[in-house]
């Protein structure tokens, strides 16, 4: 693994030399986009709008105005390490939650953390004193241009920081139109029995990206002439009068399931 950002953690006075390594990886399949004509490859170019003529990643630069009517102000590379040289060298650690506190919907991506030399013993600490108290630390760092929040916690005995959206990245969902249907409370006894029934260790091994195996297989067919079209499959909604036939059925479904 190539590390993607070099610099240190500050818990309290304690500074740790860190690199910090992408902790996942995109499976999807490369898939390119071709003309439908001639299956030709469609190619993307930096174009200068003006003369129309393609551009060299080395002949671009950023620039920034407020509006159409204003000069472009051109940014260098020193510019936004500036901006705050701290946090582009620095991951500070400001203070510590409980996990249970961060919501799912905050967490972006994860990276992995690996001590410098020098570095060993207070990345030690600091791993082994988040595992021992169950909390996240709550950091700030500044990576490829754009501030980021992060929690810092611990994941097979190493340290990994998870990359989590600020608030204001989160949309607000008064605007989905939820029913106000009500159900009864036999029918969420029910359900809190199908839930608890359903819950079990989990596994992460235990699940895999079977979509993009069976793409594969599809794939395979058409180059050999062998596809078949699968059918389609319709999901129709359970109506409100069928709810505890549906739930006691799943119910006696797990269970069976269970005793096999």
């Amino acid at each position: 693994m190539r590390s993607i950002w070099n610099g240190s953690i500050n818990f309290g006075l304690v500074t740790i030399p860190i690199k910090l390594y992408s902790g996942s990886e995109d499976r999807r399949i490369d898939l390119d986009m071709l003309d439908k004509k001639d299956h030709a490859r469609i190619r993307y170019k930096r174009v200068n709008e003006n003369t129309g003529k393609e551009v060299a990643w080395k002949n671009i630069v950023k620039g920034y105005r407020e509006s159409d009517e204003e000069e472009y102000v051109i940014l260098e590379k020193e510019d936004f390490e500036m901006a705050n040289m701290k946090k582009t060298r620095t991951i500070e650690i400001e203070s510590f939650v409980e996990e249970t506190q961060i919501e799912d919907v905050l967490f972006k991506k994860p990276y992995f953390i690996e001590p410098q030399k020098g570095g060993g013993k207070s990345y030690n600490l600091l791993r082994d004193a988040l595992e021992k108290t169950g909390k996240l630390g709550v950091a700030t760092f500044v990576m490829r241009e754009k501030e980021h929040l992060s929690l810092i916690g611990v994941y097979k005995n190493i340290l990994v920081l998870h990359q989590i959206r600020f608030e204001d990245e989160m949309r607000d969902p008064k605007e989905l139109k939820v029913t106000k249907t009500k159900v009864s409370k036999k029918e969420v006894d029910m359900a809190e029995n199908l839930i608890e029934n359903y819950t079990e260790p989990f596994k992460l091994s235990a699940f895999k990206d079977v979509y993009n195996a069976q793409l594969l297989k599809i794939i395979k067919q058409k180059a050999t002439g062998k596809f078949k079209k699968p059918k389609k499959v319709e999901s129709t909604p359970t109506a409100a009068t069928d709810l505890m036939a549906q739930l006691k059925a799943s119910l006696e479904k797990r269970k069976k399931a269970k005793a096999s």
